[in-house]
């Protein structure tokens, strides 16, 4: 009878232990939920931030390219220095209006930069490669190498961003109830794409 006893007790024990740890799992679920979907934003931010980076850069060195081809010109006889000139001051404006995350929103931004971008590789490249002797130096052709290298990455460049953005994108949409505990600062406010400018 009291080995009866003592097994009733132990059983009890048992299953109010087990209650016990079963009221802690929804805590438990409920915590790893929103700490997963906190390391799930957080690498999308850091993914955007490094495919932003990688354009910035990309971008940094071609008109670096641009500045150098110039400089060369300067050296070699036969460039209008005045036209020389015209087109550095022209490359130091794209500098300035270089567009950033927040005025990729703006198309207008966006299209006139391209523009200029664009005019300047044509009208550079053009004229380096208008003297055969200039073009056929080894530094010179490396600069036109990395100037026309660079322009082609830009497509790819930016639709590697628009892939991480839209998953950013989706993954706000998807998780609006949580985003005060993600990140308290953060608007829910969705990322601007370069496929939205050419739709």
């Amino acid at each position: 009878m009291k080995t009866k006893a003592i097994y009733i007790v132990l059983v009890t024990i048992a299953g109010l232990w087990s209650c016990r740890q079963g009221g802690n799992t929804t805590e438990k679920t409920s915590f790893t939920k929103v700490d997963s979907l906190t390391e799930t934003y957080l690498t999308l931010q850091d993914s955007l931030l490094h495919a932003w980076n990688m354009m910035a850069w990309d971008e940094k060195e071609k008109i670096k390219s641009l500045h150098n081809l110039i400089h060369l010109m300067h050296n070699e006889e036969g460039f209008d220095e005045d036209q020389l000139a015209t087109l550095e001051q022209r490359l130091e404006q794209l500098d300035r209006i270089r567009y950033t995350q927040k005025s990729l929103a703006n198309a207008f931004v966006i299209e006139e930069y391209d523009f200029a971008s664009n005019s300047l590789v044509s009208e550079i490249v053009s004229l380096v490669e208008s003297d055969p002797n200039f073009i056929a130096k080894e530094k010179v052709q490396k600069y036109v190498d990395k100037v026309i290298m660079a322009d082609q990455r830009v497509p790819e460049l930016r639709s590697d961003y628009d892939r991480i953005a839209i998953r950013f994108n989706e993954f706000l949409e998807n998780n609006k109830r949580y985003l005060k505990e993600i990140d308290q600062d953060y608007s829910g406010e969705k990322k601007a794409l370069f496929s939205s400018i050419t739709e």
